[in-house]
């Protein structure tokens, strides 16, 4: 039996409104990743919409599927969660904003690598909105900031991206640096790349409320992914 070839994109079926929705309490990793396969599962099965889900975690470090043990360099210093997704070590905390993206690849066409390339440029766009340049690397995961004020071949990393995909459908999601404690950054390697440092909006001198990110991370996304519609955050336990 042969594989039906995907479909153009002129003869997909409509995509509905994603649902979106922003958690205004800091949620434990282990409660949202429990939150989202479940979510994963009912959009696979056609029971449930998508979903963009925007929140804050306390302090804590992940590890993806590659991380190398010698890349956390202070074991103790926050909870170490195992993730499941691409990439490697992660810090997450206040002031930095996680927009989980569960969203049917299939229904956009089913190609992985599009898919990605318009969660990156996604984030570039929000960055554009508040006067920063923000630029993919070959070979570096995530989007990058040069920072002439610290020399001229100095780049700082401002926002991380690590998927899964399952039964077709986009987990995990990406994370944005927007004024969170960047000390807490040299506990691990971040995403196993050596030699770079990491930066934020208000390191870069734009000091702007989550409110103001999350209004440009919707609009931003509702012009390269399609309509959101609003709805309450997922129900997790403490």
């Amino acid at each position: 039996m042969t594989t039906p070839p995907a479909l153009p994109a002129s003869s997909l079926p409509p995509v509905q409104p994603v649902a979106w929705a922003v958690s205004d309490r800091p949620i434990g990793y282990a409660a949202a990743l429990s939150a989202m396969e479940a979510r994963v599962v009912a959009i696979a099965a056609g029971e449930a919409p998508e979903l963009v889900w925007l929140l804050e975690h306390p302090p804590l470090y992940t590890a993806g599927t590659s991380a190398a043990p010698d890349e956390l360099k202070e074991p103790d210093r926050f909870p170490v969660h195992v993730a499941g997704r691409g990439g490697r070590y992660t810090y997450h905390g206040p002031g930095q904003r996680i927009a989980y993206v569960m969203l049917d690849v299939r229904s956009r066409g089913g190609d992985v690598r599009a898919f990605v390339a318009g969660l990156e440029n996604w984030i570039i766009d929000v960055l554009d909105t508040f006067g920063v340049r923000g630029e993919l690397r070959e070979g570096r995961v995530g989007v990058w900031v040069r920072r002439p004020d610290k020399g001229p071949e100095i780049e700082d990393k401002i926002a991380a991206l690590g998927l899964r995909i399952r039964r077709g459908v986009s987990f995990h999601g990406l994370s944005l640096n927007v004024e969170p404690e960047l000390e807490h950054f040299t506990g691990i390697v971040p995403c196993g790349i050596a030699g770079h440092g990491v930066t934020s909006l208000a390191d870069l001198g734009r000091i702007v409320g989550m409110w103001d990110v999350d209004m440009a991370l919707r609009s931003a996304f509702e012009h390269r992914f399609g309509p959101t519609v609003s709805v309450p955050a997922p129900a997790v336990a403490d």
